[in-house]
């Protein structure tokens, strides 16, 4: 629209507001979930890195825990999830062959 032109505004109707209500409860359940997964894989990640093998057996079962929880809630992708468990089985796979 040229500048200075008026913008008209529809009036929402309630189907309307309510679908943003229902999409704000929505995303903040998804990233809530999506930041305990982040958080688990960041501190598997850093015990893998720092060579503690004992504390990042601890993290796996809770960090794949949480992966499948995002996937049942629908807030990760099946094989986005799936990659980032091979990629923390990879590692730790790894760290105790070294030891």
């Amino acid at each position: 629209m040229p500048q200075g032109t008026p913008v008209k505004h529809k009036k929402k109707s309630k189907s309307v507001l309510k679908n943003i209500r229902q999409t704000e409860r929505r995303t903040a359940i998804n990233r809530m979930n999506r930041t305990r997964v982040r958080t688990a894989l960041r501190q598997m990640r850093a015990a893998i890195a720092s060579g503690d093998a004992a504390a990042a057996a601890k993290l796996v079962s809770a960090t794949f825990s949480a992966i499948d929880k995002a996937i049942q809630k629908g807030t990760l992708h099946r094989n986005t999830a799936n990659r980032y468990k091979s990629r923390v089985s990879l590692a730790l796979n790894a760290l105790a062959a070294k030891k």
